[in-house]
């Protein structure tokens, strides 16, 4: 797609991955009258039942590619994790975005660890571990520390906490000797999130910074407009706009911090929209989703702007209780339904697991404070972390 190209609806869009946020893609682009292809390997994907075509495949699958490539106008992904020359393969035909250089550094710690390092944007220290001989004696200033597997880790996924040698090598050993990066803790204040598209041209709409809570690893409880400071809510979208800009980057972008001492270091990157992104679909003109199709389609950025605050809880498969035959049963949904200010989003996925993301609910309201209150209310009856 050159610049002066639009594609308009109803043109078929393809989406690499069919979880949650592929579904929400595949509803943004409906509405807007496109048609969607899903790749994705699971014959149960959320998104995939939704999509106009789904095709059942893996994400190398040269077959099912080109069939992709040969039906499809422009092509996005919903994860980091899909391989980068699948993107670069599909980007020989069809429009693609994001990059598949600018994934291949975002799904991979050291690479994104380095990326951010070398672009002169703030971090926390690291330390690349490929070997034993690799980790910091006893007494470095690196501990205690979070050793980080360098793929496939996310939701607390592939990460240890460690406070000397013996347990980093352990932590290293367990992992499999696989590439990690050692990473200093911190006292953090709080962490924060910002959202944004950047279209072919360089424009970028970024959402107000979110204030992010996390419970076992996993997302939690966002928060908008973030309650700190102003100075520094508008520093992280500085940064983030610095990050998509340095990058190259064209799509939706998910940049992560920590907040320490009143002053931000970028945590991650993620290639897509956000779990913290998520409040935009109720309380945002245009939320991340549709900002994800516009990007693709060479449309103008709708406008960012927050008309309500926000309060996202994620639902995890722990919310549906157990039952005696060894299932799980469907929570008591009235806890929820009954604020009217709650919109509920459940993902369609046919089973609930323990640290599964299954929905999320967001309370809207004029006022920050009442949104958090009404918010944490629900969360409570409903059992989250208890």
């Amino acid at each position: 797609m050159s610049q002066g190209n639009v594609i308009l609806p109803p043109a078929m869009l393809g989406m690499l991955g069919g979880g949650q946020l592929g579904r929400f893609f595949v509803i943004a682009a409906h509405e807007m009258g496109y048609k969607v292809t899903v790749l994705d390997p699971d014959t149960n994907s959320p998104a995939g039942k939704i999509a106009d075509v789904h095709i059942c495949a893996k994400y190398d699958d040269e077959t099912a590619l080109k069939q992709m490539a040969a039906t499809c106008q422009a092509v996005t992904t919903e994860f980091e994790n899909v391989p980068a020359a699948t993107l670069e393969l599909l980007a020989a035909s069809v429009p693609v975005h994001p990059s598949g250089k600018a994934v291949a550094i975002a799904q991979h710690r050291v690479s994104e660890k380095n990326f951010l390092k070398d672009a002169g944007l703030p971090v926390a220290p690291f330390v690349v571990i490929d070997s034993d001989a690799d980790i910091p004696a006893d007494g470095s200033d690196i501990y205690p520390a979070i050793l980080k597997v360098s793929r496939f880790g996310y939701d607390g996924k592939g990460q240890a906490r460690v406070a000397d040698f013996e347990q980093t090598r352990k932590a290293f050993a367990d992992f499999g000797q696989e590439e990690c990066v050692l990473e200093k803790m911190l006292k953090l204040d709080c962490e924060v999130s910002v959202v944004l598209a950047r279209d072919i041209n360089g424009q970028v709409a970024t959402f107000p910074t979110a204030e992010n809570s996390h419970l076992n690893g996993i997302l939690d409880v966002s928060i908008v407009p973030a309650r700190g400071s102003d100075a520094v809510n508008h520093q992280a979208q500085k940064l983030a706009i610095s990050v998509a800009e340095k990058l190259g980057y064209t799509g939706v972008l998910g940049v992560e911090f920590f907040v320490c001492g009143g002053e931000l270091l970028v945590n991650e990157i993620a290639p897509r929209p956000h779990n913290s992104g998520h409040y935009t679909l109720d309380a945002c003109v245009t939320n991340q989703f549709e900002q994800q199709v516009r990007v693709m389609t060479g449309l103008p950025l709708g406008s960012s702007r927050q008309h309500s605050a926000a309060v996202m809880v994620n639902l995890l498969g722990d919310v549906w209780p157990d039952n005696a035959n060894g299932g799980r049963d469907e929570p008591d949904w009235k806890l929820a339904f009954t604020n009217a200010q709650l919109k509920m989003h459940l993902y369609g996925k046919h089973e609930a697991r323990a640290g599964r993301k299954m929905g999320h609910f967001t309370v809207i309201n004029a006022s920050r404070d009442e949104a958090i209150k009404q918010a944490m209310q629900v969360r409570s009856e409903l059992n989250i972390g208890n």
